[in-house]
């Protein structure tokens, strides 16, 4: 069995701030050592459920925040970003048999968590046919396009909550709760023992439930916190500007949708 493991760090235990996930912050340290034990715990899960292949995403920020040393022998790390648009799963095809979320997140425009946002700084808010999108849908979505399931996501109980409701065999850890700028939180003692546990229940599941369905068409709209950013965007091809924040883009190709994401936040 081969496992795609992405990982965040703003739904990591205890993340309450940016502070603790900005390298230029004193805070950091603590949480690039809870990054790297969660994906440590994720990857034991995954070996007892029988897999014999383990890929790893560093999906925050510099894309370089989990130390290569502690993670276990045989396991394949991606670091750094390459422009691909499937970003946060870049590497990801239809070998794999399962996509591994560690730390995601509630999405930009959501009270789930005080770190709620949607890849950058530059998205109010993003939906795809009406519906809200978050980190985890739209990698979620970019797994389905080449017929892999996300077997099991962790994070705020605010993104546990979203994620069963686009599909309720995925299995999800909250490892803590958002309340407005606070959290409460697991100990990490308490975690990452779950994490490993829940991981290994989600691979040894029914994973052909836990794929996500794709519809024919895509109607995204896309509201940046900054008119400038919509201006830019109104120049990528067969985008609609809605008013002076927000863009509409349809297709019935989804990588397309992650390719004018690519290029415009």
């Amino acid at each position: 069995m081969k496992i795609y493991i992405s990982a965040d760090m703003e739904g990591l235990t205890g993340v309450a701030h940016w502070d603790e996930v900005t390298k230029e912050k004193e805070d950091y340290p603590s949480f690039q050592k809870q990054m790297t034990a969660e994906v440590i715990a994720a990857c034991k899960g995954a070996t007892r459920a029988g897999a014999t292949e383990i890929w790893i995403k560093d999906a925050h920020d510099t894309g370089r925040n989990i130390d290569p040393a502690a993670l276990p022998g045989g396991t394949h790390l991606i670091r750094g970003w390459s422009g691909h648009p499937f970003s946060m799963v870049q590497g990801l095809d239809e070998s794999f048999n399962a996509v591994v979320m560690i730390g995601y997140h509630s999405w930009a425009g959501s009270g789930g968590s005080p770190l709620s946002h949607t890849m950058t700084g530059k998205v109010a808010e993003i939906h795809i046919n009406e519906q809200w999108v978050s980190e985890f849908l739209l990698y979620g979505m970019a797994a389905a396009s080449v017929g892999v399931p996300v077997a099991c996501v962790t994070g705020d109980e605010g993104l546990c909550q979203h994620v069963r409701t686009v599909n309720d065999h995925i299995q999800t850890l909250a490892v803590k709760t958002g309340h407005g700028e606070a959290v409460h939180s697991l100990t990490p003692n308490e975690s990452l023992p779950l994490i490993q546990k829940t991981v290994q229940k989600a691979l040894e599941s029914n994973l052909a439930q836990c794929l996500l369905p794709l519809p024919e068409q895509f109607n995204l709209k896309l509201k940046f916190t900054k008119h400038f950013y919509a201006y830019k965007a109104s120049f990528f091809p067969g985008v609609q500007v809605l008013d002076d924040r927000t863009i509409r883009f349809e297709t019935t190709e989804y990588f397309e949708i992650l390719r004018l994401l690519a290029f415009t936040i």
